[in-house]
């Protein structure tokens, strides 16, 4: 068993927001492993698949960024997924756009998704992906930058970045060693 999360805002008017990336994320995941987003269960939109024979749950939480962890927390719950069965994408200003990091465990940072996260699980040993947003000529407040939109301009990279940590948690699904998929993802 394996839980992907990508965290994000669910209103449409969130949808193509620097916020957003971890659950345009969790939309790749599901393509690459060919199903859908089809049940709500714990506070979260959960796409289901098989790989390698193991299920494999990709999940988008509906409490929005803030309050991430209660859905993280009722699904690990509800799956039995112990920190290194878990792996969540998201966003992160202390990246350069479009670089994918991975790491095995860490802080929150500047996160308030990954601090619901920590708290409400209790861990910081687990996988995440980060994907940055940072872009050095933008010089407006935080918060005021991960909810505006992606210019259309940076669309392809962001994507592109979207997908390589969809393919670098989906390969940590699969048993793939951490280091492997460390060398191969990041940057």
């Amino acid at each position: 068993m394996f839980l992907i999360v990508g965290l994000g805002n669910p209103e449409e008017k969130y949808a193509k927001t620097f916020h957003n990336l971890g659950f345009l994320a969790a939309g790749d995941c599901a393509a690459l492993l060919h199903t859908k987003f089809k049940k709500k269960e714990c506070e979260a939109s959960v796409a289901e698949a098989y790989l390698a024979g193991e299920k494999v749950i990709v999940a988008r939480p509906f409490t929005y960024m803030n309050a991430s962890g209660r859905a993280v927390k009722q699904l690990m719950r509800k799956y039995r997924v112990g920190p290194s069965e878990l792996v969540v994408i998201y966003d992160d200003y202390d990246l350069p756009k479009g670089h994918v990091r991975i790491r095995p465990s860490g802080s929150a940072g500047t996160h308030n998704g990954m601090r619901s996260v920590i708290a409400e699980t209790g861990i910081t040993e687990f996988p995440r992906i980060r994907i940055g947003i940072r872009d050095e000529g933008t010089e407006i407040p935080l918060i005021d930058y991960v909810l505006s939109d992606i210019k259309k301009e940076d669309y392809d990279l962001f994507a592109s970045a979207c997908t390589r940590a969809a393919e670098a948690a989906i390969a940590l699904a699969s048993g793939t060693r951490f280091d492997l998929v460390m060398n191969k993802y990041n940057g």
